[in-house]
């Protein structure tokens, strides 16, 4: 097979999915640029490269050398070093520095960084502080390169070579070749289909226990990111056959094993169709925890002196100069003598006006109060409706780098005598167990949220299964009040509720309206019109910033209007600003609005959590976002933490209210037309809603109110029915 030698001008394809590269390659003694394409890892600019494959000739780009495989070799010459340092590849040395260092050292200038480093104060601008960094940088990189030696025929990318070296070091290929499935655990974003054909090409036997074992656990962990606790034993082993390719016996086997290792729980399930459900051993352990907790706390007395509630609700609608609803007045009352209270209504029920009512009464008894919400956006909207702080679930718990959990818990619990919690649906079972294992026994707890609207992004259904077991106070709000009345997105939020058609047009409808819809068929000219309504039309008549105020809300995230090609299109148009930095097959620019998609404890971000790209240092590899006033520093490796946020999922946007909200409803997004979702979507909005599609689209949306099962068995415990 024919080869090439030359140095890597630039890439100007990378799909980090599977490191399909197409890059420009200035091959030794040719004039032009020649195109490579081919799965190559961890490749970087100005790296010197041996090439071996075959010369193709594509329709649409002519010419192209298609790698088979390849050899990173140390660049030869001047222009070559300067670019390879020039790439970003080393932290603490930019394009700048590149240049500065290469003037300085010529042809020596790797083996001065590698052997002499010190040598680099010569340079104008590097201390000791930088020669430091970037001789760890170096000898990373040099570890690195072994290691992505011997994982690029495994389908891992640089991005995740990189992180499985942060993960374990030096230890990295022994690790990877002792269990490969481990990646799938430890790593974020590495799958189980990547491990499997890792361990595939290490030789290891598709019908062992240890792939059966790793394959349960890659579905119990795909089952848990859809919302389950725990999945039914008969389904989960058919499930496992059908991906694994391997005999049930097989499958049975590794999970008695995963039993014994105590990897996973299986406990006897007890409803209309009894079965035998599975657990990863966190989850069992989480939900068990709640319903044990939460049942303790319920019975557990209460440090709150007595009250008399009618002289109190008269003291406090004087105070607050409101005059309250029946049911808002049983809410309060009952504040001050249940233990665990949950309030649920829609929006315009009037559940702020009760969280100010009862901060009133129990300031006034000198109670000691706490007020907090699942995110940072939720939390701040509390505060503004308040008065009161409130923090998010995680900053009241206090997260401990140190100690790699959170530093509130039943050793050390809350200083609170009332807790209240509000956008309670948001909570999934680990932050509940979490939280309620850091309330102190005297405590009361009072869950503010809408159950009617889509149940957490992560696993459980908390509220509703509270709700459901009927084993505790709940208060449901249902009158709408005369102010709430006025806005079209509240009448309509209800409507969609109820199962109601909203009210589109008619003489109902005000000139100067907050519900719009546009119809719309075609989903390109659906993404024409969301991007000329973000970016001129909403903007120009009603004067909301394009970035700041306006979010669109999708269901879906593939396809013409999903999340993803929406964040391409909007960003265009929005953002147009020319440098920045491509992370795979994404692009992030200074002034982008970006998501955070995990939960990083360290930094004190979490999934959901919006921001503004502020900085970006490609000497430093970093990228700084800002969180409502909070700086945070990602290095360029950690980006697959970020996406685009000018488009986000209905599912991403709970717990957060915006001034304008534009939502496309289509039948291209037939699977996941339901009820609460296009509810949930229409809440999130303050002042303005756009809905832009069918009403064919809409009106499936709103007939459909099954939505998807999870397994979960919480209600069952919390009513003694189950350990």
């Amino acid at each position: 097979m024919p080869t090439v030698y030359g140095f890597l001008e630039r890439i100007t394809f990378w799909n980090e999915e599977n490191d399909f590269v197409v890059a420009r390659l200035q091959e030794k003694g040719k004039k032009g640029l020649t195109t490579i394409i081919g799965n190559l890892s961890g490749i970087n600019p100005g790296e010197s490269l041996k090439l071996t494959g075959r010369w193709v000739n594509n329709k649409t780009y002519g010419e192209q050398f298609q790698v088979e495989w390849f050899e990173v070799t140390v660049p030869a010459t001047v222009n070559g070093i300067k670019k390879y340092l020039g790439s970003g590849l080393i932290k603490g040395i930019g394009p700048v520095m590149a240049e500065r260092i290469v003037k300085n050292f010529a042809l020596d200038t790797l083996e001065v960084i590698e052997k002499t480093p010190e040598r680099l104060s010569e340079v104008e601008g590097i201390g000791p502080k930088r020669i430091a960094m970037i001789s760890k940088a170096w000898e990373e990189q040099k570890e690195i390169k072994d290691i992505m030696i011997f994982l690029q025929g495994n389908g891992v990318s640089a991005t995740y070579s990189a992180k499985i070296y942060k993960q374990y070091g030096n230890k990295a290929i022994e690790v990877v070749k002792d269990n490969p499935y481990c990646l799938a655990r430890d790593i974020q974003g590495i799958g189980f289909l990547t491990a499997d054909k890792i361990a595939q090409n290490m030789g290891i036997d598709p019908h062992s226990l240890i792939r059966a074992k790793g394959g349960l656990i890659y579905v119990l962990n795909e089952l848990t990111d859809q919302g389950n606790v725990y999945y039914p034993e008969r389904d989960l082993i058919r499930k496992a056959m059908e991906i694994l390719k391997v005999d049930e016996k097989v499958i049975t086997k590794a999970l008695s094993e995963l039993a014994i290792e105590k990897e996973i729980c299986i406990e006897d399930i007890d409803t209309d169709k009894p079965h035998k459900g599975v657990y990863l051993t966190p989850f069992y352990v989480a939900e068990t925890g709640v319903a044990q907790r939460l049942k303790s706390l319920k019975e557990s007395s209460s440090t709150i002196r007595p009250i008399d509630p009618d002289k109190a609700i008269g003291w406090v609608q004087e105070k607050l100069s409101i005059e309250l609803a029946e049911k808002q007045k049983e809410a309060i009352a009952l504040a001050a003598k249940s233990k665990v209270l949950v309030i649920t209504g829609g929006p315009g029920t009037g559940k702020t006006t009760i969280i100010r009512a009862i901060l009133k009464i129990f300031e006034q008894l000198n109670v000691r109060i706490f007020l907090a919400a699942p995110t940072g956006r939720a939390a701040k909207r509390m505060t503004e409706a308040t008065g009161w702080e409130a923090k998010t679930i995680h900053r009241l718990l206090e997260y401990a780098p140190q100690k790699g959990g959170f530093k509130k818990d039943q050793d050390d619990p809350l200083g609170a005598e009332v807790l209240i919690i509000d956008e309670a649906s948001m909570i999934d079972i680990f932050l509940m167990y979490h939280l309620i294992k850091a309330i102190p026994p005297h405590a009361h707890l009072i869950l503010v949220g809408d159950v009617d609207q889509l149940p957490s992004v992560g696993p459980g259904n908390v509220l509703k299964d509270i709700i459901a077991s009927g084993a505790f106070t709940v208060v449901r709000l249902t009158e709408i009040f005369r102010q709430a009345q006025e806005s079209m997105i509240v009448v309509n939020a209800h409507l969609v509720n109820k199962g109601i058609f909203p009210v589109l047009e008619g003489k109902n409808i005000k000139r100067d309206t907050d519900f719009y819809f546009i119809q719309e068929e075609d989903p390109e000219k659906i993404l024409h019109k969301i991007i000329t309504l973000c970016a001129e039309r909403i903007p120009r008549r009603f004067g909301f910033h394009p970035l700041r105020d306006i979010q669109v809300l999708t269901p879906m995230h593939k396809g013409m209007i999903g999340a993803s090609n929406l964040n391409v299109e909007l960003q265009k148009k929005l953002n147009p600003e020319k440098t920045g930095i491509n992370h795979g097959s994404r692009s992030f620019k200074i002034g982008d609005k970006v998501m955070q998609i995990a939960n990083n404890y360290d930094k004190e971000v979490f999934n959901g959590d919006i921001g503004w790209i502020s900085k970006i240092d490609h000497e430093e590899r970093e990228v700084t976002i800002d969180f409502d006033g909070r700086l945070v520093v990602y290095d360029f490796s950690e980006l697959d933490e970020i996406v685009l946020a000018y488009a986000i999922s209905v599912h991403k946007s709970q717990g957060s209210e915006y001034p304008a909200v534009i939502i496309p409803v289509t039948t291209q997004h037939y699977v996941l037309l339901q009820r609460n979702l296009v509810y949930t979507g229409i809440t999130r909005a303050k002042n303005l809603v756009v809905l832009c599609g069918t009403k064919k689209a809409l009106a499936i949306a709103i007939k459909n109110n099954k939505p998807q099962l999870r397994f979960t068995h919480l209600s069952k415990r919390l009513l003694g029915k189950a350990p």
